[in-house]
């Protein structure tokens, strides 16, 4: 009944979403995995819906791995995620993975989950207490930041760092002094973050499916594992940690940056979009039937409306 009650309830801003798609003469999407998703919902009413990537600016100079010429942290290894503070993005996963490497594996190493943050946000609040009893229920020591200051200053004892609303400057520092992106959230249309990290040459760990199959390659610039496989989680990240040679993780991090480069940048944007833009010039414009059906629409609506009240009033007067 829940369902029957949601479908009715999208069923009106679908279509116009639909209808208001539908006046444009080419649409794009942001990956593949959005094409999949538009072709589900709205099925072939756009044509050949193409592809192009988001960019991130590659022009942006490496920060390097130093903060005031004082190594991070002094020089523990980070494992970072940087998510909103929201449920979808599972950021337990990355909690639990990381409590599998065990005391010894994780001596010298810290968890950092940063990201959006807001007080006034429920979820928020919520979401980080909830994240917080998990790392410490499994007997990890746990620490949270504000401000970029109290950040740096933390006992050199706490495992995993909750840091709220990072500056974006602090974030483009903790890409460059991490050793793995660890990003878990599922069936993403893009995420940008593992983009943000291949290009300063950070490997990258994410969920394999939506964005990520599309932004990273299995082994040359990071790793792809199913939500639920937490134990292979915890094993790219001991491999990342203590077993992977300087060479190996070099030529993964030249990896990242040469396809960031080469896919996801304001070049090839810019590229990708001026291509779609000629195509759509060469071609006729798509007919569009405009406000006769949204006219029809909202009359069936009134009318749906209308049924609901009288129905409503009758049960009334029957009590």
């Amino acid at each position: 009944m829940r369902q029957l009650i949601k479908a009715c309830y999208r069923y009106p801003f679908d279509w116009f979403e639909g209808w208001a798609i539908s006046a444009a003469d080419k649409v794009v999407a942001n990956s593949k995995f959005t094409c999949g998703v538009i072709r589900q919902v709205f099925g072939d009413r756009f044509g050949d819906v193409r592809v192009v990537y988001p960019c991130v600016d590659t022009g942006i100079k490496d920060l390097g791995k130093l903060v005031e010429g004082k190594s991070l942290w002094g020089g523990k290894k980070i494992l970072l995620s940087i998510n909103r503070f929201e449920r979808k993005k599972d950021i337990g996963l990355a909690i639990r993975a990381y409590h599998g490497l065990g005391e010894e594996g994780r001596h010298g190493t810290r968890l950092v989950i940063a990201g959006g943050y807001d007080n006034r946000v429920q979820e928020n609040v919520q979401y980080h207490t909830e994240l917080d009893d998990l790392a410490t229920g499994l007997g990890l020591r746990t620490a949270t930041s504000k401000t970029v200051i109290s950040a740096l200053s933390i006992p050199d004892s706490i495992e995993v760092l909750f840091l709220l609303s990072v500056p974006s400057a602090f974030k483009q520092t903790l890409l460059s002094a991490a050793t793995l992106l660890v990003y878990t959230p599922s069936y993403e249309h893009f995420g940008i973050v593992p983009v943000e990290a291949m290009r300063v040459g950070l490997p990258v760990l994410a969920v394999n499916n939506g964005g990520p199959l599309e932004t990273i390659i299995e082994g040359k610039t990071g790793w792809l594992r199913g939500a639920n496989a937490i134990e292979e989680w915890t094993a790219v990240m001991r491999k990342v940690l203590w077993e992977m040679d300087a060479h190996e993780a070099a030529v993964i991090g030249a990896n990242g940056k040469e396809r960031v480069e080469k896919e996801f940048s304001l070049q090839a944007m810019g590229d990708r979009l001026a291509a779609e833009i000629e195509d759509m010039f060469d071609k006729d414009a798509r007919p569009f039937l405009g406000l006769w059906r949204v006219f029809l629409f909202g009359v069936a609506i009134l009318g749906l409306v209308i049924a609901v009240l009288v129905a409503a009033f009758t049960k009334l007067r029957i009590k």
